[in-house]
């Protein structure tokens, strides 16, 4: 019985890890979703398309604050005039060193906002 045991202890730990490391992606993954969500809300507001890569950014930078390295916000597919939309894609990088190693997992959200057909855009 003994003899089991040591051999599957390690199985059964590197299961756990594996858990613990799906987990944190797929939190992750929630926390990056709802960053491009915020972003392209907070884009959508503004007048102009430098005012609301500004506000995406300061969106992106407060939702993922201490979850991923590095957030950057693209609002590249948007068409930022009456009646188009924002489309903001938030990337960033998930650090998974507490695994036990060096592993790290680019992680990318994409939300579409519609803007306002009678809405004045500069």
């Amino acid at each position: 019985m003994a003899v089991e045991t040591v051999m599957l202890a390690p199985v059964f730990l590197l299961f756990l890890m594996f858990l613990a490391g799906a987990g944190r992606v797929v939190e992750a993954q929630g926390e990056v979703n709802g960053a491009a969500r915020d972003a392209a809300r907070a884009a959508s507001v503004q007048r102009d398309l430098d005012a609301a890569g500004r506000a995406a950014e300061e969106a992106t930078t407060a939702a993922l604050q201490g979850s991923c390295a590095q957030p950057a916000v693209s609002l590249g597919k948007s068409r930022f005039e009456a009646g188009g939309q924002v489309s903001a894609e938030v990337t960033c990088e998930l650090d998974l060193g507490f695994l036990g190693f060096g592993a790290t997992r680019r992680m990318t959200g994409t939300a579409v906002v519609p803007l306002e057909q009678l809405r004045r855009v500069e």
